[in-house]
């Protein structure tokens, strides 16, 4: 099951990619109705000195996720090329979330534009546990899809 939002952003890729780095950027993720936000991320460990100079050192790093309604989550970045495309995937998931849904996969899209803005086009996979996961994960799609809108919003007024 796939979920697609697209913005154009007045930042450089660059920029995006050292606002996903920076965790203190994270709460800006708000949710939407009974879909929670972010109170907090941490790295599990810090970032490789380098990450700036080698963007690959950025691949496997782990951030521990607490969300505004209690539940927790890790997040892994799976590719990390900030002029093309960054991948994430979402897992570990505790109580609810847990009961219908392995790991999301998010993708990041990213193409700069000759005016100095950036097309970015955001698409998760979800992935239920089960066949009984499919009916939750299409109630919490709509939801996801507001909330990922709203951020790029946000992301785009920073």
């Amino acid at each position: 099951m796939f979920l697609t939002c697209s913005a154009t952003l007045r930042l450089t890729p660059a920029e995006i990619a050292a606002g996903i780095l920076d965790l203190d950027n994270w709460p800006t993720f708000t949710g939407y109705g009974p879909l929670p936000g972010i109170r907090s991320a941490a790295f599990e460990a810090p970032l490789p000195a380098n990450h700036e100079s080698e963007p690959s050192s950025v691949v496997g790093t782990r951030i521990r996720v607490a969300n505004t309604d209690g539940s927790r989550h890790t997040e892994e970045i799976l590719a990390w090329d900030p002029e093309r495309e960054i991948r994430i995937r979402l897992g570990g998931f505790t109580k609810p979330l847990r009961w219908f849904a392995s790991h999301f996969e998010e993708t990041w899209h990213i193409t700069p534009k000759a005016d100095g803005t950036t097309a970015v086009e955001r698409v998760f996979e979800l992935h239920p546990l089960g066949w009984w996961g499919v009916p939750m994960l299409w109630f919490v799609r709509p939801l996801m899809k507001r909330a990922v809108l709203r951020h790029m919003e946000s992301i785009g007024r920073a």
